[in-house]
C-alpha cells in the first residue's frame, strides 16, 4: 500500500492508503489511539481495522495525527486531532468523489474522535468505535447519536472498564431510525491482545450486514 502525504490544518500528515480498482467503492478512514501513549497508525488494532475494511472492498486511509511519526504539528488534546480527521476525510473523498458510502472507524482515543466527527459530518454513513475511552473523556456530545454504527469493547478492558462503556451506551440517545450495535468480546483487554482475529471477524460481519442498507 502506498505512503501518502496530505495537507492538514497544522501541516503535512502522513498516511497509508489503499485504493480499490473500482472507483465507486465505499471509503473509510481509520483513526489511531492516543498520540502521547504510543498510538500510531501502525498500532495493531488500527492496522486490523484498516486491513478488514480493505478486505471488505473499501478504499481506505489510515494516518498519523499531528506530531506522530512524520506528521507535522504537536498534540492538541483532541481539538486539532478532530480537524486532522476532517482533513483526512476530505482528502479521501476528493480522491473518491463517486464513493457511495463514507465510513469512519477508530480505536480508543481514535474512537473518541470518531464519535465527535459524527456530529460534524452528516455525510458519514456508518462508524466503528473500538474500545471508546468512556470513563476518561466526555461523551455527552453524542446525544442524540446521528449515525448508526458498531461499538466494540472487551470485558477485561483494564483502561476503560466494560461497565463504563455499557453506561455510555445506555445514556446515549439516538435519532429516529439510528441503531448502535454493541459487541462485547469475552476475554479481551483494551488492546484486544489475544482477540485480534475475533475483532476483525466482528467488524467484517457488521460491514457485510450493513452494506447496501439504504437508510442511515
Amino acid at each position: 500500500m502506498p505512503d501518502v502525504i496530505f495537507q492538514g490544518p497544522a501541516g503535512r500528515l502522513e498516511g497509508k492508503y489503499f485504493a480499490q480498482k473500482n472507483a465507486e467503492t465505499p471509503i473509510a478512514v481509520i483513526l489511531h489511539p492516543h498520540p502521547l501513549h504510543g498510538g500510531t497508525m501502525n498500532n495493531k488494532v488500527t492496522y486490523r481495522l484498516f486491513e478488514t475494511f480493505v478486505r471488505m472492498g473499501f478504499s481506505v486511509l489510515r494516518f498519523n495525527f499531528r506530531g506522530v511519526g512524520n506528521s507535522e504539528g504537536v498534540f492538541d488534546n483532541g481539538v486539532g486531532e478532530l480537524s486532522d480527521a476532517a482533513a483526512a476525510l476530505d482528502w479521501l473523498h476528493a480522491n473518491h468523489p463517486h464513493a457511495p458510502e463514507i465510513w469512519l472507524a477508530g480505536f480508543s482515543f481514535g474512537a473518541w474522535i470518531t464519535l465527535q466527527m459524527l456530529m460534524r459530518r452528516p455525510d458519514l454513513k456508518r462508524f466503528v468505535a473500538v474500545a471508546p475511552p468512556a470513563g476518561l473523556y466526555d461523551f455527552s456530545f453524542l446525544s442524540p447519536c446521528p449515525t448508526s454504527g458498531l461499538v466494540m469493547y472487551g470485558n477485561n478492558d483494564e483502561i476503560t472498564p466494560a461497565l463504563d462503556t455499557e453506561t455510555l451506551l445506555k445514556k446515549t440517545t439516538r435519532q429516529k431510525g439510528i441503531t448502535i450495535s454493541a459487541a462485547k468480546i469475552q476475554g479481551a483487554d483494551h488492546f484486544f491482545t489475544n482477540q485480534q482475529d475475533e475483532l476483525a471477524a466482528t467488524v467484517a460481519a457488521y460491514i457485510e450486514r450493513e452494506l447496501g442498507k439504504p437508510s442511515r
